[in-house]
């Protein structure tokens, strides 16, 4: 049997993912990385991007992420997400509709944050249409 680390996937609302994995591969800040059992400690910011969960050598499952945090350890990987979504359970018209709402949000903006929250909200709906392409 290969050796696993336990991956947890953590919410805003709630622990989403608690489960033994060969590797996961996060987007990191920096470009995306695998933590595999045995990592070097780490601490990485995490862009909006596709996380894939390993066993047996292969892809068994892919959320996405809409940023976050991740802290991996020797024995442990744990991703806190502003916002995660299995990517199955996303649609282009929906993601496409979200785009669309962000971008009025941007034109609509007054307020520096406003913009800003907008910005990043165009940026997390580009980032899933390019997963589901």
């Amino acid at each position: 049997m290969a050796e696993t680390l336990e991956f947890e996937l953590v919410s805003p609302s709630k622990l989403l993912i608690s489960q033994p994995v060969e590797m996961v591969v996060v987007p990191g800040s920096e470009g995306n990385f695998g933590a595999l059992p045995q990592h070097a400690p780490m601490l990485s910011t995490v862009r909006p991007g596709v996380i894939d969960i390993y066993q047996k050598g292969a892809v068994v499952n892919r959320i996405f992420v809409a940023g976050g945090f991740a802290e991996v350890t020797e024995t442990r990987c744990t991703v806190l997400a502003e916002e995660a979504v299995p990517l199955a359970d996303l649609s282009r018209d929906t993601v496409q509709a979200r785009l669309t709402a962000a971008r009025e949000a941007l034109q609509e903006a007054d307020q520096p944050l406003e913009k800003a929250q907008a910005r990043n909200r165009i940026a997390v709906a580009e980032a899933m249409l390019a997963a589901l392409s």
